[in-house]
């Protein structure tokens, strides 16, 4: 749905990967990430992160959880 409203999207398998690509200099505008990430870099270390970054990426933190 992103896509279709014009938004480049960069896809990570796990944290490790979203952290990879926050360290990587490009541009990203927001980190839409769920609460429970899988390998070594979770989602709090990973909102931290980015949060260091010039200038700071806003996160958005999502769940697939009901409770």
């Amino acid at each position: 749905m992103l896509a279709e409203l014009g938004y480049k999207i960069l896809k990570a398998p796990d944290g490790d990967a979203a952290l990879r690509l926050i360290e990587s200099g490009l541009t990203i505008d927001l980190l839409f990430t769920d609460v429970v990430m899988p390998g070594e870099v979770k989602s709090a270390e990973l909102a931290r992160r980015a949060a260091a970054c010039s200038p700071p990426i806003p996160v958005l933190f999502t769940s697939g959880y009901t409770r």
